[in-house]
């Protein structure tokens, strides 16, 4: 039986503790392992690994002895309870193998978990699932988690409470974050929280939410923004001093820049626009850009944006001799300077 994504997510929560089999397949890894984690708990419960209710059986041992699935189907091991044959990484050139265990597949035997990469509609493995009349197929796709999917994990971390933008900033980032990163990180901050009644915070949340790889850049872009111009030359002589390249530097800015445009240019205004932004912005970053883009207005971010196309163009020209830090460096003092002007 053919499982709908609405009806998977709810079976890999509760599954059927009588059906034969369930093949959960996708071409993200790690999101059917997730599910595949989830249904097998569900089915043997937290313990049954431990009680060697669970028998692991990689497709490359199987195809060198097929008789392992039958075998693993009907052992009964010493603990009492359900039991699961668990097929990792089957393909199409499997399914006589798979289809033989299933045909011999009683009440009382090991349900049969299988996992797979990608397959089309007319795969063998897959028709094989979807036709059986007691067993089930379901497709895991690279699509943002549902609401449903983004409660259960918090439900599973332990996170009940949030203030008004917290649920928000979660939902954003569940989008942007793969299955296993958005659950480390649910994990996290349930760490955080742990001994603290009090509601999950943006704040809360821009703490335990994984690191940006340009933090480092923050600080000058904030000074460039603020239009502290006087403070642009001692952090400019630190990035250097770390190996900061001018050219990372003016990406780095125009992409700053570009997301205060987009906010200062959105309909609904620049709160508005900060909250569209992807990957989101959280917690008192998102503050901070947001008074940027209303303090420059689109108009001065379209000049800047401008400046910074035209210093990144001379740090390609391959006729260009001036220090290269030295151009970014007196770009950025006007884009600063440009701050302070009215209109």
């Amino acid at each position: 039986m053919k499982l709908s994504a609405r009806d998977a997510n709810r079976y890999f929560a509760q599954p059927k503790p009588d059906a034969t089999g369930l093949l959960i397949f996708g071409a993200d890894a790690m999101r059917v392992a997730l599910k595949r984690q989830e249904v097998i708990a569900a089915l043997i419960g937290p313990q049954g690994e431990e009680e060697m209710r669970l028998a692991r059986l990689p497709a490359a041992d199987l195809r060198k002895d097929p008789a392992m699935l039958g075998d693993a189907i009907k052992a009964q091991g010493f603990f009492p309870g359900p039991r699961v044959a668990f097929v990792e990484d089957a393909t199409d050139g499997m399914t006589d193998m798979i289809a033989a265990a299933l045909a011999d597949w009683r009440p009382g035997d090991a349900q049969v978990i299988v996992t797979a990469g990608q397959l089309n509609a007319k795969s063998k493995l897959r028709q094989l699932f979807e036709k059986h009349p007691n067993a089930f197929a379901a497709g895991i796709y690279d699509n943002p988690p549902t609401r449903d999917e983004i409660e259960a994990e918090l439900a599973r971390a332990g996170l009940r409470n949030f203030d008004g933008h917290a649920m928000g900033d979660l939902t954003a980032l569940a989008q942007d974050l793969d299955p296993g990163d958005f659950r480390q990180t649910m994990e996290k901050l349930a760490l955080y929280k742990l001994g603290d009644d009090s509601p999950v915070s943006s704040d809360d949340i821009a703490a335990c939410a994984p690191a940006s790889t340009e933090a480092d850049m923050d600080d000058i872009l904030n000074i460039v923004a603020e239009g502290r111009a006087q403070e642009i030359g001692p952090v400019m002589a630190r990035l250097d001093a770390q190996g900061m390249q001018p050219v990372t530097l003016c990406i780095g800015a125009t992409r700053h820049f570009r997301t205060l445009f987009a906010a200062a240019s959105d309909p609904g205004g620049a709160a508005q626009g900060i909250a569209r932004m992807r990957p989101p912005i959280f917690g008192p970053r998102r503050d901070r850009m947001q008074r940027q883009a209303q303090q420059w207005g689109a108009p001065k971010l379209e000049t800047a944006l401008t400046i910074l196309t035209d210093t990144d163009l001379s740090l390609r020209s391959a006729g260009q001799t001036a220090p290269q830090m030295a151009l970014v460096e007196r770009a950025l003092i006007r884009l600063a300077m440009l701050s302070r002007r009215g209109g």
